[in-house]
């Protein structure tokens, strides 16, 4: 089958390369995936460059954790799927519900666990969901990782309510569902982004307020203006070290920040004081549960939801969807066709 493989020791890009492997076989338990396409998170270039959790990697791997295909076989004992239903591999292995087990968790596409940059891959039956009915492959690969960060985000952590005030840093994909799924439950959102154009793509898809943190350093400050003083009631916190210390300044009474990315860097001087005095609590997010998966493609199908799709490339083309996505000119999600 037609695969990619990031190598062994990798520290950028040029680390990708196109490959043949057998196609998977499945055991008991498992069913076997046509993938028809997968798309990009900053995790994927973390991993591309060494910069993951662990380092540069010490074995070949096929990268992205989010892919979208048919079921084409089935392993003996298999009862959720069918030969042609539509699924996603979930971002972890064996995170059905409530809390993840302690320890390290396996995820897609870092070792040892292969991603979704192939024609075929092998789920446990448990590790995957049914995708919304609606939805093209290409909207469907964006949700495992992106779509479930979000969804955690607001509705596990925030718990989102109409009325309330949400800030999203950023228009990457995790922050555009975060746009999105605000807009759906009922929330005013504010938007950051060092591009106008940008911001206005943001309005259009509900956005009321939008704040280029170039032209605007002190862009916590506009918040407080735009919310007159009161702060916001969540903040999809994207950047990390960077940018923590401004979110805090931003929550307003009983907020909750829920921290996700780190695309300003791991470290920063974010006093955490401030969440003290408002009552405030800071909240890690890393992707979610099955759970919180199917719950999410239930709002999708509900409410007619469609992914932001901001470019779709060929199978050939992965390596110029990874430098869109290092230039960070992408508005929502990168896509790859399979």
């Amino acid at each position: 089958m037609r695969a990619y493989e990031i190598i062994a020791g990798s520290t950028g890009i040029d680390g990708l390369r196109r490959v043949d492997r057998p196609e998977p076989q499945t055991a008991a338990g498992q069913i076997l995936v046509r993938l028809r396409a997968a798309s990009l998170n900053f995790r994927d270039l973390a991993i591309a460059r060494g910069q993951y959790f662990g380092g540069s990697l010490k074995q070949n791997t096929v990268p992205l954790s989010d892919g979208a295909g048919e079921v084409v076989a089935i392993g003996a004992g298999v009862t959720r799927f069918r030969v042609g239903n539509r699924v996603a591999g979930t971002f972890f292995r064996d995170w059905i519900c409530g809390q993840p087990l302690p320890g390290p968790r396996i995820a897609l596409g870092a070792p040892p666990a292969d991603g979704v940059l192939a024609e075929y891959a092998l789920f446990s039956e448990q590790d995957a969901v049914a995708i919304p009915p609606r939805l093209s492959f290409e909207a469907a690969s964006t949700l495992p990782c992106a779509g479930v960060t979000a969804w955690h985000a607001l509705m596990e952590i925030g718990r989102v309510q109409p009325g309330h005030t949400v800030l999203v840093l950023g228009t990457g994909g995790v922050s555009i569902f975060a746009l999105q799924f605000a807009r759906m439950a009922g929330a005013r959102v504010l938007v950051t982004s060092s591009s106008d154009d940008k911001l206005a793509r943001a309005r259009k898809l509900g956005a009321a307020e939008g704040i280029n943190y170039r032209a605007t350093p002190a862009w916590e400050q506009e918040v407080l203006r735009l919310t007159e003083g009161r702060g916001v009631d969540c903040i999809v916190e994207v950047g990390g070290g960077g940018t923590l210390g401004r979110s805090i300044q931003a929550i307003g009474l009983g907020g909750k920040i829920a921290l996700i990315g780190v695309l300003t860097g791991h470290t920063g001087d974010a006093n955490p004081f401030g969440l003290m005095t408002k009552y405030a609590s800071l909240h890690g997010v890393f992707v979610g549960s099955r759970t919180m998966f199917e719950q999410m493609n239930a709002a999708i199908v509900c409410n007619a939801f469609e992914p932001v799709v901001d470019r779709t490339f060929a199978f050939e083309e992965a390596a110029e969807a990874y430098r869109l996505v290092e230039r960070g000119a992408h508005f929502g999600k990168v896509v790859i066709r399979i």
